[in-house]
């Protein structure tokens, strides 16, 4: 975990966890800048700049702490879940993801979780969905609930050799951006193969899965 001292707020950075998205380093201003040392100056931007910028991370690598209660970060207000095109899920709220290290302080609220089955750090991403060649359009065909709510505490509960168990009030994003369907219980696959993505289908038994 590398550390970055500001005045007014400290950024953390788990290198583990990032999977190269850019959303840090395309930010405008001086925050990030490729090349400087150190890479990242919590003291170039305003404190709610930084959170704001922080926050765009979406598999939980960068946190920041600061003593002022505004510049904390907090769970979003819906528990969402994005079907990435040919990626990961990012999904983001008040998580409890089920085995997740002390160190990944982010996934407390944002988390970037493996569907081609081929990370070397299930149940999150490490970016093996480029190399693995993995495609899927991130189409969602069920609707879900129709009454339904949005917040609350989540859990992923990863299934050994098997799915991802999502239990709470959760919304699904598909690929488009489209909110796709609504629940308090779902499992994910996350094998790569099941045929009515996102959701497992019992693929992972077929293929001979393996979690870990």
């Amino acid at each position: 975990m590398a550390e970055y001292k500001g005045e007014k707020i400290t950024v953390n950075f788990c290198s583990k966890l990032c999977i190269g998205t850019g959303e840090c380093g395309r930010a405008t201003g001086d925050l990030f800048v490729d090349g400087r040392d150190p890479w990242c100056d919590p003291d170039q931007s305003e404190s709610l700049a930084v959170k704001e910028i922080i926050e765009r991370c979406p598999s939980g690598a960068l946190t920041a702490e600061a003593d002022d209660r505004d510049i904390r970060e907090n769970a979003a207000s819906r528990n969402t879940v994005h079907v990435t095109q040919n990626g990961p899920y990012y999904i983001r709220g008040d998580l409890e993801i089920v085995g997740a290290p002390k160190d990944y302080l982010g996934t407390k609220y944002r988390a970037a979780l493996c569907r081609c089955g081929h990370s070397k750090n299930k149940p999150f991403c490490d970016g093996s969905h480029i190399s693995s060649g993995f495609k899927d359009s991130g189409a969602v065909g069920k609707m879900g609930d129709t009454e339904f709510e949005c917040g609350g505490p989540i859990i992923v509960e990863p299934q050994k050799d098997a799915s991802l168990l999502v239990k709470g009030n959760l919304t699904i994003h598909a690929g488009t951006g489209r909110e796709a369907w609504h629940g308090k219980r779902v499992a994910l696959c996350r094998c790569g193969a099941s045929k009515n993505k996102p959701f497992c289908d019992g693929s992972h038994k077929d293929i001979g899965f393996k979690s870990s």
